[in-house]
């Protein structure tokens, strides 16, 4: 069984060996990537309808948290009532058009313009206007423009769309394919972004398929199958299973116990307390497997902290779920582990933001909903930072740039993508599509 799905024009792409059928390559014009007016498109169509990751629910989790979200052009801003509701705006002052509020913090008691002083409720209700008597006839029901907002777990996602489909209704199946994980265990204790120089989607496609991991991330050949992980697609979505622990197919041998521990140190050594490239491996007990074992250092390590994982398997331990969420969302799942990938573009068509949430579970599951949040450390690197962001994710951060720059070659017209290794890059551009009415040629 191959890493493939194939669509058949339904909500589910189902599972097949390639050897079964003939395989086309698809075609993705590259203005999608470069041309000003498709970029144009897209901030019309497609992000003020689609549903997006806004934040964390610890960046908003008390009253008087806000948290402004920015896209492009758009600014949404998301706020905690006095009365415990999360609520999102456009955020716009109705007088002269000012921006409200720009950043995240705490302990705002109203929702004050800085230019002429107008001020609303936490819940988007006016209060105030100086001079009020020469604006005529105002009514006191003069509120905000609302958003929708809703929560998946620990994630805050807004659609400017008021007509939207509800949030549960846009990511199915993803939060009952992905319940195992109790997600809504984790907190988010970092959120940093970095400026990319390339399109938004050479960004988050970097993060929609492992055919990559044998060009760039050649340390992960040791200890990750990056070839027969199940990948499925939704009518949005996307999902892939990757086993760690194991030698990847493409080194053409078996790899030996030795070799796979010291590949998966140098790649996630943290993950089992195991920090020195040069460790020997433990003794496998008799009757276990590496994987075992590793499953179990993981266990060990997170039991020290006070986190129990004895109720999840080896393979929910060591199998990572990574979910690709329309637009431009990549969440990555262990038992232990939830990172968050986000792509945004920025002004212009070659500008984007790779903005990267890490999340912890919290000390004890059965505490989970009582255990207080405190805000994540927040933070835009400069544009001439190195990424913080640890070996593999750091290369794909030095890769948005140059696949960027080879697009603007003349001879090249389309990308030539393949429809099983690159299923969810496919269907990417298959709801893109959908959103902008166009065809698989169109760009």
């Amino acid at each position: 069984m191959t890493s493939s799905d194939v669509s058949t024009g339904g909500d589910v792409l189902l599972q097949q060996p390639t050897g079964t059928r003939r395989v086309e390559a698809v075609k993705i014009p590259v203005s999608r990537y470069l041309s000003p007016e498709f970029f144009e498109r897209e901030m019309a169509d497609v992000w003020p309808h689609a549903w997006q990751l806004a934040c964390s629910v610890d960046h908003v989790a008390n009253p008087g948290d806000w948290h402004e979200y920015r896209i492009g052009r758009y600014s949404v801003l998301i706020v905690r009532g006095d009365d415990g509701v999360l609520r999102a705006f456009q955020n716009v002052c109705l007088h002269r058009g000012s921006e409200l509020c720009s950043g995240s913090g705490a302990g705002l008691s109203e929702i004050r313009c800085p230019f002429h002083r107008w001020t609303w409720g936490l819940d988007g209700r006016l209060r105030e206007v100086p001079s009020r008597r020469e604006f005529g006839v105002l009514n006191d029901d003069y509120p905000l423009i609302d958003v929708q907002v809703g929560t998946w777990g620990p994630l805050v996602f807004v659609n400017l769309d008021r007509d939207a489909e509800p949030l549960d209704e846009y990511l199915a199946p993803v939060p009952a394919e992905s319940a195992w994980a109790k997600l809504e265990e984790f907190r988010c204790t970092a959120a940093i972004s970095v400026r990319a120089d390339c399109n938004w989607k050479t960004l988050i496609e970097g993060f929609s398929e492992t055919y990559h991991v044998q060009g760039i991330h050649r340390e992960m050949l040791g200890m990750a199958d990056d070839v027969n992980g199940p990948q499925v697609t939704w009518r949005r979505h996307g999902r892939l299973v990757q086993s760690y622990g194991l030698p990847s197919p493409r080194q053409g041998r078996p790899g030996a116990d030795e070799d796979v521990f010291a590949s998966f140190v140098e790649v996630m050594g943290g993950r089992i307390g195991v920090e020195d490239p040069d460790a020997p491996m433990p003794p496998i007990p008799e009757g276990d497997t590496l994987r075992g074992m590793l499953a179990r250092m993981v266990r060990d390590v997170n039991a020290a902290q006070g986190v129990d994982l004895s109720a999840y398997r080896d393979e929910q331990v060591l199998d990572m779920e990574q979910y690709n969420l329309f637009p431009s969302i990549t969440v990555l799942v262990f038992a232990d582990m939830l990172s968050v990938v986000r792509a945004r573009p920025g002004t212009h068509v070659e500008e984007a933001y790779m903005d990267m949430y890490a999340f912890t579970r919290v000390q004890s599951p059965d505490a989970a909903p009582e255990t207080p949040r405190t805000k994540p450390f927040d933070v835009e690197l400069p544009a001439d930072a190195d990424p913080p962001f640890g070996l593999i994710i750091n290369q794909d951060c030095g890769n948005f740039a140059r696949t960027q720059r080879g697009l603007h070659q003349p001879g090249l017209t389309h990308l030539t993508v393949s429809p099983t290794e690159e299923c969810r890059i496919v269907n990417l551009h298959h709801t893109l599509e959908e959103y902008l009415e166009i065809g698989p040629d169109d760009g």
